[in-house]
């Protein structure tokens, strides 16, 4: 799930602040950044500070910043969430991919956050809920949607079906997804054959409705 050009966290940090750098990382994310990944490029704490003083940055929340050309998200304490845990390691999932995608009425009780079952022993963060997953993340699984890496249309209402979301709200993001060219069917009907009976059965019956 990393890339090139994600900063480690444990990286050294850069002798000399390098605008460009923490800017082309904040651009990936939608125009945040966290205080890790500018002391990464060379920022110290006063630099950081010093910039929103002088409103270049914005101040979103503790560790987590805004370069001021870009605007706020309604969703920034998922982007935060999501950049705490880790953007090499986790991706917004289940209920909470269904509202960045805007499938279904669903309001996420939490931030839910799907990393490999290896990863199971991240310490906890109030407010967020981390899944653990075996199943190998398929690129077909993934997208990104402003600046976050989520799970697919089709993965994430399985996610969030075989948790127990309530079946008004899957059959609510089936129709819109099929309707929208987010997923088929077909799509549905193959990968609800992996999650069991209970969620196949949950599937098919709202499929069913789509196609009367």
């Amino acid at each position: 799930m990393g890339d090139a050009k994600t900063v480690s966290r444990t990286r050294r940090p850069a002798s000399r602040p390098d605008h460009a750098q923490l800017f082309e990382i904040a651009s990936e994310q939608g125009g945040y950044f966290t205080a890790d990944q500018a002391r990464a490029c060379g920022f110290s704490r006063a630099l950081l500070a010093h910039h929103v003083k002088s409103s270049r940055f914005i101040r979103v929340r503790r560790g987590l910043y805004r370069f001021r050309e870009y605007p706020s998200s309604r969703r920034e304490h998922v982007l935060a969430a999501w950049l705490a845990v880790g953007k090499d390691v986790a991706v917004v999932s289940h209920e909470s991919a269904l509202d960045l995608l805007d499938l279904s009425d669903v309001i996420p009780d939490a931030v839910h956050l799907t990393v490999p079952r290896s990863r199971r022993n991240l310490p906890s963060i109030p407010g967020v809920k981390i899944h653990t997953t075996t199943r190998p993340l398929r690129s077909e699984d993934l997208v990104v949607r402003n600046g976050m890496a989520a799970t697919s249309p089709t993965r994430s209402i399985l996610d969030a079906a075989e948790v127990g979301t309530a079946p008004e709200q899957i059959e609510m993001a089936i129709i819109q997804a099929i309707e929208r060219g987010l997923a088929t069917a077909q799509q549905l009907r193959r990968d609800a054959g992996e999650r069991g009976q209970r969620v196949a059965a949950l599937i098919e019956e709202a499929l069913g409705k789509v196609q009367q």
